[in-house]
Protein backbone atom coordinates (compact mmCIF):
# COMPACT_ATOMS: atom_id res chain seq x y z
CA UNK A 1 0.00 0.00 0.00
CA UNK A 2 1.32 3.42 -0.76
CA UNK A 3 -0.20 6.45 1.17
CA UNK A 4 -0.61 9.32 -0.71
CA UNK A 5 -2.54 13.15 -0.38
CA UNK A 6 -5.02 15.12 -2.81
CA UNK A 7 -3.03 18.14 -3.84
CA UNK A 8 -4.61 21.01 -6.03
CA UNK A 9 -1.62 22.11 -7.01
CA UNK A 10 0.48 25.65 -6.85
CA UNK A 11 -2.61 27.49 -5.73
CA UNK A 12 -3.69 24.73 -3.12
CA UNK A 13 -2.99 26.28 0.53
CA UNK A 14 -1.62 22.67 1.59
CA UNK A 15 1.91 23.28 -0.12
CA UNK A 16 3.80 20.24 -0.80
CA UNK A 17 6.56 21.06 1.59
CA UNK A 18 3.85 20.47 3.92
CA UNK A 19 2.16 17.16 2.38
CA UNK A 20 6.63 16.01 2.57
CA UNK A 21 6.16 16.13 6.35
CA UNK A 22 3.50 13.50 6.87
CA UNK A 23 5.58 10.92 8.09
CA UNK A 24 3.70 8.07 6.30
CA UNK A 25 3.57 10.34 2.75
CA UNK A 26 4.70 8.80 -0.86
CA UNK A 27 3.20 11.14 -3.04
CA UNK A 28 0.39 12.85 -4.45
CA UNK A 29 -2.74 12.99 -6.45
CA UNK A 30 -3.27 15.69 -8.66
CA UNK A 31 -4.13 16.93 -11.87
CA UNK A 32 -3.30 19.83 -14.71
CA UNK A 33 -6.11 21.80 -13.66
CA UNK A 34 -6.05 24.52 -16.26
CA UNK A 35 -7.17 22.58 -18.92
CA UNK A 36 -11.13 22.24 -19.45
CA UNK A 37 -12.80 19.03 -19.49
CA UNK A 38 -12.57 17.32 -23.09
CA UNK A 39 -8.77 18.97 -24.09
CA UNK A 40 -5.46 17.14 -24.51
CA UNK A 41 -3.39 18.41 -21.66
CA UNK A 42 0.04 19.91 -22.76
CA UNK A 43 3.11 17.88 -22.15
CA UNK A 44 4.84 20.73 -20.87
CA UNK A 45 2.33 20.76 -18.14
CA UNK A 46 2.49 17.51 -17.46
CA UNK A 47 6.07 17.12 -17.09
CA UNK A 48 6.46 20.69 -14.82
CA UNK A 49 3.90 19.27 -12.73
CA UNK A 50 6.19 16.07 -12.31
CA UNK A 51 9.30 17.77 -11.60
CA UNK A 52 7.52 20.01 -9.16
CA UNK A 53 5.98 17.08 -6.91
CA UNK A 54 9.10 15.22 -7.61
CA UNK A 55 11.51 18.14 -6.25
CA UNK A 56 9.29 17.98 -3.38
CA UNK A 57 10.46 14.52 -2.68
CA UNK A 58 6.93 12.99 -3.61
CA UNK A 59 5.89 10.50 -6.10
CA UNK A 60 3.39 12.05 -9.05
CA UNK A 61 2.30 8.66 -9.83
CA UNK A 62 -1.99 9.01 -10.02
CA UNK A 63 -3.80 11.59 -11.29
CA UNK A 64 -7.30 12.68 -9.89
CA UNK A 65 -8.89 13.07 -12.34
CA UNK A 66 -8.66 13.20 -15.90
CA UNK A 67 -12.69 14.50 -16.66
CA UNK A 68 -14.93 13.02 -18.86
CA UNK A 69 -16.74 15.67 -21.12
CA UNK A 70 -20.39 15.73 -21.01
CA UNK A 71 -20.54 15.09 -24.49
CA UNK A 72 -19.06 11.44 -24.13
CA UNK A 73 -21.33 10.39 -20.97
CA UNK A 74 -24.37 11.79 -23.78
CA UNK A 75 -22.72 10.10 -26.65
CA UNK A 76 -23.25 13.86 -28.59
CA UNK A 77 -21.68 16.25 -30.52
CA UNK A 78 -17.63 15.72 -30.24
CA UNK A 79 -17.98 12.32 -28.26
CA UNK A 80 -15.44 11.00 -30.43
CA UNK A 81 -13.17 13.61 -30.91
CA UNK A 82 -13.25 13.79 -26.64
CA UNK A 83 -12.63 10.08 -26.58
CA UNK A 84 -9.40 10.28 -28.71
CA UNK A 85 -8.41 13.34 -26.91
CA UNK A 86 -8.70 11.26 -23.76
CA UNK A 87 -6.81 8.50 -24.94
CA UNK A 88 -3.92 10.81 -25.87
CA UNK A 89 -3.94 12.28 -22.18
CA UNK A 90 -3.88 8.15 -21.26
CA UNK A 91 -0.72 8.33 -23.13
CA UNK A 92 1.12 11.31 -22.42
CA UNK A 93 0.33 10.61 -18.20
CA UNK A 94 2.08 7.00 -19.25
CA UNK A 95 5.44 8.94 -20.54
CA UNK A 96 5.15 10.80 -17.48
CA UNK A 97 5.33 7.55 -14.91
CA UNK A 98 1.51 7.86 -13.71
CA UNK A 99 0.20 4.46 -13.29
CA UNK A 100 -3.20 5.08 -12.09
CA UNK A 101 -6.17 7.35 -13.33
CA UNK A 102 -8.98 7.83 -11.19
CA UNK A 103 -12.03 9.22 -13.15
CA UNK A 104 -15.77 9.44 -12.95
CA UNK A 105 -18.98 8.46 -15.06
CA UNK A 106 -21.44 11.10 -12.47
CA UNK A 107 -23.48 13.10 -14.79
CA UNK A 108 -23.45 17.09 -14.59
CA UNK A 109 -22.31 16.88 -10.74
CA UNK A 110 -19.70 15.87 -8.98
CA UNK A 111 -19.83 14.92 -5.65
CA UNK A 112 -22.91 16.34 -3.75
CA UNK A 113 -23.12 17.93 0.00
CA UNK A 114 -26.21 20.01 1.22
CA UNK A 115 -23.64 21.73 3.33
CA UNK A 116 -19.90 22.58 3.61
CA UNK A 117 -18.93 24.01 6.91
CA UNK A 118 -21.77 22.43 9.13
CA UNK A 119 -20.44 22.26 13.08
CA UNK A 120 -20.09 18.98 14.95
CA UNK A 121 -20.33 18.41 18.60
CA UNK A 122 -16.89 18.43 18.84
CA UNK A 123 -16.41 21.92 17.19
CA UNK A 124 -14.88 21.47 13.78
CA UNK A 125 -16.59 22.10 10.62
CA UNK A 126 -17.73 19.24 8.58
CA UNK A 127 -19.44 18.51 5.33
CA UNK A 128 -22.91 16.46 5.59
CA UNK A 129 -25.39 15.18 3.31
CA UNK A 130 -29.18 15.83 4.53
CA UNK A 131 -32.11 14.24 2.37
CA UNK A 132 -34.68 17.21 3.11
CA UNK A 133 -32.25 20.06 2.27
CA UNK A 134 -30.96 18.62 -0.80
CA UNK A 135 -34.65 18.05 -1.86
CA UNK A 136 -35.30 21.79 -1.92
CA UNK A 137 -31.26 22.86 -3.57
CA UNK A 138 -31.91 24.70 -7.23
CA UNK A 139 -29.30 22.11 -8.97
CA UNK A 140 -28.92 25.37 -11.57
CA UNK A 141 -27.57 27.39 -9.16
CA UNK A 142 -25.38 24.91 -6.93
CA UNK A 143 -21.72 25.15 -6.95
CA UNK A 144 -19.24 22.83 -4.79
CA UNK A 145 -15.39 22.43 -4.75
CA UNK A 146 -14.75 20.29 -7.62
CA UNK A 147 -17.26 20.59 -9.88
CA UNK A 148 -17.07 22.47 -13.56
CA UNK A 149 -18.38 26.17 -13.17
CA UNK A 150 -18.22 26.93 -16.71
CA UNK A 151 -21.74 25.93 -16.92
CA UNK A 152 -24.55 28.59 -17.14
CA UNK A 153 -27.89 27.73 -15.21
CA UNK A 154 -29.59 27.49 -18.59
CA UNK A 155 -26.76 24.94 -19.02
CA UNK A 156 -27.21 22.77 -16.44
CA UNK A 157 -31.08 22.58 -16.65
CA UNK A 158 -30.61 21.44 -20.63
CA UNK A 159 -28.07 18.52 -19.53
CA UNK A 160 -29.97 17.10 -16.59
CA UNK A 161 -33.27 17.35 -18.83
CA UNK A 162 -31.37 15.31 -21.43
CA UNK A 163 -29.92 12.68 -19.25
CA UNK A 164 -33.55 12.12 -17.42
CA UNK A 165 -34.10 11.63 -21.42
CA UNK A 166 -31.00 9.08 -21.30
CA UNK A 167 -31.90 7.04 -18.20
CA UNK A 168 -29.94 4.51 -16.78
CA UNK A 169 -29.56 1.79 -19.40
CA UNK A 170 -28.42 4.74 -22.07
CA UNK A 171 -25.81 6.00 -19.38
CA UNK A 172 -24.73 2.02 -19.29
CA UNK A 173 -24.42 1.42 -23.24
CA UNK A 174 -22.71 5.10 -23.13
CA UNK A 175 -20.40 3.62 -20.43
CA UNK A 176 -19.47 0.77 -22.31
CA UNK A 177 -18.59 2.38 -25.53
CA UNK A 178 -16.28 4.88 -23.56
CA UNK A 179 -14.53 1.87 -21.73
CA UNK A 180 -14.20 -0.35 -24.92
CA UNK A 181 -12.47 2.42 -26.61
CA UNK A 182 -10.49 3.50 -23.66
CA UNK A 183 -9.03 0.41 -22.02
CA UNK A 184 -6.80 -1.33 -24.58
CA UNK A 185 -5.24 2.42 -24.52
CA UNK A 186 -4.89 2.16 -20.67
CA UNK A 187 -3.29 -1.64 -20.93
CA UNK A 188 -1.10 -0.87 -23.75
CA UNK A 189 0.44 2.22 -22.07
CA UNK A 190 0.17 -0.14 -18.42
CA UNK A 191 -1.98 2.54 -16.57
CA UNK A 192 -4.38 1.16 -14.11
CA UNK A 193 -7.95 3.27 -15.04
CA UNK A 194 -10.34 3.50 -11.41
CA UNK A 195 -13.84 4.57 -11.71
CA UNK A 196 -14.74 6.68 -8.91
CA UNK A 197 -18.38 5.65 -7.65
CA UNK A 198 -21.17 8.14 -7.50
CA UNK A 199 -21.01 10.28 -4.69
CA UNK A 200 -23.63 9.56 -2.67
CA UNK A 201 -24.97 6.14 -4.34
CA UNK A 202 -28.16 7.66 -5.58
CA UNK A 203 -29.92 9.50 -8.26
CA UNK A 204 -30.36 12.96 -7.53
CA UNK A 205 -32.46 15.42 -8.87
CA UNK A 206 -33.72 13.00 -11.15
CA UNK A 207 -30.43 12.11 -12.99
CA UNK A 208 -29.15 8.77 -13.44
CA UNK A 209 -26.56 7.46 -11.26
CA UNK A 210 -25.26 3.97 -11.85
CA UNK A 211 -22.05 3.15 -9.93
CA UNK A 212 -23.39 2.70 -6.80
CA UNK A 213 -23.67 -0.74 -5.86
CA UNK A 214 -22.22 -3.95 -5.97
CA UNK A 215 -24.81 -5.77 -8.66
CA UNK A 216 -23.91 -2.80 -10.46
CA UNK A 217 -20.08 -2.67 -10.27
CA UNK A 218 -19.74 -6.02 -11.05
CA UNK A 219 -21.63 -5.09 -14.11
CA UNK A 220 -19.45 -2.44 -14.30
CA UNK A 221 -15.99 -4.90 -14.49
CA UNK A 222 -18.08 -7.34 -16.57
CA UNK A 223 -17.79 -4.63 -19.18
CA UNK A 224 -14.08 -5.22 -20.42
CA UNK A 225 -11.88 -8.43 -18.89
CA UNK A 226 -8.76 -6.68 -18.12
CA UNK A 227 -6.87 -5.84 -14.99
CA UNK A 228 -7.06 -2.29 -16.48
CA UNK A 229 -10.42 -1.51 -15.79
CA UNK A 230 -10.62 -1.36 -12.07
CA UNK A 231 -12.09 0.64 -9.11
CA UNK A 232 -11.40 3.42 -6.71
CA UNK A 233 -13.28 2.30 -3.96
CA UNK A 234 -14.51 5.22 -1.77
CA UNK A 235 -15.92 4.44 1.69
CA UNK A 236 -17.05 7.61 2.03
CA UNK A 237 -19.01 7.21 -1.03
CA UNK A 238 -20.43 3.33 -1.70
CA UNK A 239 -20.30 3.55 2.43
CA UNK A 240 -22.74 5.57 2.94
CA UNK A 241 -25.75 3.56 1.94
CA UNK A 242 -27.14 1.47 4.04
CA UNK A 243 -27.69 -0.74 1.52
CA UNK A 244 -23.82 -1.40 0.59
CA UNK A 245 -22.23 -3.85 2.79
CA UNK A 246 -18.51 -1.72 2.42
CA UNK A 247 -16.22 -4.26 4.15
CA UNK A 248 -17.29 -6.95 2.60
CA UNK A 249 -17.18 -5.12 -1.02
CA UNK A 250 -13.04 -4.08 -0.30
CA UNK A 251 -12.35 -8.20 0.55
CA UNK A 252 -14.56 -9.08 -2.75
CA UNK A 253 -12.92 -6.63 -5.51
CA UNK A 254 -9.82 -6.30 -3.62
CA UNK A 255 -9.18 -9.95 -4.01
CA UNK A 256 -9.98 -9.68 -7.86
CA UNK A 257 -7.08 -7.56 -7.84
CA UNK A 258 -9.69 -4.48 -9.77
CA UNK A 259 -8.81 -2.69 -7.20
CA UNK A 260 -6.28 0.50 -7.98
CA UNK A 261 -6.51 3.22 -5.74
CA UNK A 262 -8.58 3.22 -2.31
CA UNK A 263 -10.19 6.99 -0.62
CA UNK A 264 -10.46 6.02 3.16
CA UNK A 265 -12.88 8.52 5.44
CA UNK A 266 -15.36 7.51 7.82
CA UNK A 267 -19.07 9.09 7.85
CA UNK A 268 -21.87 8.82 10.17
CA UNK A 269 -25.24 7.60 8.30
CA UNK A 270 -28.21 8.91 9.70
CA UNK A 271 -31.88 7.61 10.52
CA UNK A 272 -33.55 8.91 7.16
CA UNK A 273 -30.31 7.80 5.40
CA UNK A 274 -28.56 11.59 5.07
CA UNK A 275 -25.09 11.36 6.98
CA UNK A 276 -22.11 13.63 8.30
CA UNK A 277 -18.73 13.37 7.53
CA UNK A 278 -16.38 12.85 10.57
CA UNK A 279 -13.27 11.86 11.88
CA UNK A 280 -11.41 9.23 10.95
CA UNK A 281 -11.40 6.87 13.57
CA UNK A 282 -14.10 3.90 13.58
CA UNK A 283 -15.66 5.19 16.74
CA UNK A 284 -16.58 8.59 14.89
CA UNK A 285 -18.56 7.16 12.43
CA UNK A 286 -20.78 4.29 11.09
CA UNK A 287 -17.59 2.49 9.07
CA UNK A 288 -15.11 0.01 10.81
CA UNK A 289 -11.40 1.51 9.66
CA UNK A 290 -10.32 -1.27 11.13
CA UNK A 291 -11.83 -3.85 9.32
CA UNK A 292 -11.71 -1.91 5.92
CA UNK A 293 -8.18 -1.94 6.01
CA UNK A 294 -7.80 -5.32 7.48
CA UNK A 295 -9.69 -6.51 4.20
CA UNK A 296 -7.23 -4.23 2.22
CA UNK A 297 -3.91 -5.73 4.15
CA UNK A 298 -5.67 -9.78 3.68
CA UNK A 299 -6.06 -9.65 0.33
CA UNK A 300 -2.47 -8.05 -0.65
CA UNK A 301 -3.61 -5.03 -1.93
CA UNK A 302 -0.75 -2.96 -3.25
CA UNK A 303 -2.48 0.18 -4.55
CA UNK A 304 -2.52 3.85 -3.39
CA UNK A 305 -4.66 4.81 -0.66
CA UNK A 306 -5.56 8.46 0.26
CA UNK A 307 -7.15 9.85 3.30
CA UNK A 308 -10.33 11.42 1.48
CA UNK A 309 -12.27 14.40 2.85
CA UNK A 310 -11.44 15.58 6.47
CA UNK A 311 -12.89 17.93 9.04
CA UNK A 312 -11.47 21.38 8.93
CA UNK A 313 -10.47 21.81 12.22
CA UNK A 314 -7.96 24.32 14.72
CA UNK A 315 -9.44 27.04 13.24
CA UNK A 316 -8.00 25.90 10.07
CA UNK A 317 -9.28 27.56 6.65
CA UNK A 318 -9.14 26.56 2.95
CA UNK A 319 -11.09 24.41 0.40
CA UNK A 320 -14.07 22.16 2.50
CA UNK A 321 -12.66 18.92 2.81
CA UNK A 322 -9.12 19.34 2.01
CA UNK A 323 -7.62 20.96 5.07
CA UNK A 324 -4.40 19.87 5.76
CA UNK A 325 -4.51 18.75 9.62
CA UNK A 326 -7.05 16.54 10.01
CA UNK A 327 -6.64 14.96 6.58
CA UNK A 328 -2.87 13.80 8.22
CA UNK A 329 -4.63 12.86 11.07
CA UNK A 330 -6.41 10.40 8.93
CA UNK A 331 -3.31 9.53 7.23
CA UNK A 332 -1.13 8.84 10.59
CA UNK A 333 -3.95 6.57 11.62
CA UNK A 334 -4.49 4.57 8.88
CA UNK A 335 -0.61 3.87 8.48
CA UNK A 336 -0.84 3.10 12.24
CA UNK A 337 -3.31 0.19 11.45
CA UNK A 338 -1.54 -0.64 8.43
CA UNK A 339 1.58 -1.13 10.75
CA UNK A 340 -0.12 -3.23 12.96
CA UNK A 341 -1.15 -5.78 10.24
CA UNK A 342 2.38 -5.76 8.96
CA UNK A 343 3.83 -6.63 12.30
CA UNK A 344 1.34 -9.28 13.55
CA UNK A 345 0.66 -10.82 10.13
CA UNK A 346 -2.93 -9.81 10.03
CA UNK A 347 -4.31 -10.85 13.04
CA UNK A 348 -5.88 -8.13 14.93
Amino acid sequence: MKMTFRWYGEDDPVTLSKIRQIPCMTGVVTAVYSVPAGEVWPMDDILKLKNTVNGSGLEMEVIESVPVHEDIKLKKGNYKKYIDNYKENIRRLAKAGVKCICYNFMPVFDWTRSRLDYVLPDGSNALVYYKEDVSKMDPTKMTLPGWDASYSPDEIKGLIDEYKELGEEGLWSNLEYFIKEIIPVAAECGVNMAIHPDDPPWSIFGIPRIITDEKNIDRFLSLYDDKHHGLTMCSGSLGCAKFNDYTAMVRKYSAMGRVHFAHVRNIKILDDGSFEESGHMSKCGSLDIVEILKAYYDTGFEGYLRPDHGRMIWGEKGKPGYGLYDRALGAMYMAGIWETLEKTGGKI
